[in-house]
């Protein structure tokens, strides 16, 4: 009888070990996924909120192109725009449509915008008609000005 008691509280404290080992296994499981899903959330609002950007920077460029009814028209217009999605910076590209070709979900030859997130993988390119040429400009997000001179339209940061 003494044999088995010994025995007995040998299993009682693998039990313990085994248990204390296999929850630990599956709440790191757990937090890996929870991470996992996370990035993946952040990276479509990171996307969602570059779409709803370029296309309120794309309509504020075609109304400046609209206004300046002449080449030799001078228009400037500028807008406030977030500073940051989804917690980090991001870069917006004015683009003529010989750069724009390779850029998905663009059927048709036309300018665009091109949205790129400093820390996520995420690039957005949006549609542009505009008569005036466009001229390859960039803009760091937050105040952009728009610029319609000489017959070319950009984009710039706003200093400030």
């Amino acid at each position: 009888m003494i044999g088995n008691t010994a025995e007995r509280g040998v299993s009682v404290a693998v039990t313990h070990v085994l248990t204390i080992g296999i929850t630990t296994i599956l709440i790191g499981m757990l937090l890996m996924g929870a991470s996992a899903m996370l990035e993946f959330e952040t990276e479509r609002s990171a996307e969602s909120s570059l779409e709803t950007i370029g296309e309120r920077l794309a309509g504020e460029v075609s109304n400046v192109d609209r206004m300046a009814n002449k080449d030799d028209d001078s228009v400037a217009m500028a807008a406030d725009h977030p500073r940051q999605v989804a917690n980090t910076g991001y870069m917006v590209t004015l683009l003529p449509e010989s750069e724009c070709s390779d850029a998905p979900l663009l059927t048709e030859p036309t300018d665009c915008l091109r949205l790129v997130a400093d820390d996520h993988d995420v690039t957005v390119h949006v549609p542009l008609v505009v008569e005036a040429d466009v001229e390859k400009s960039d803009a760091t997000g937050g105040p952009i000005t728009v610029a319609h001179e000489d017959g070319n339209i950009s984009i710039e940061s706003e200093r400030r």
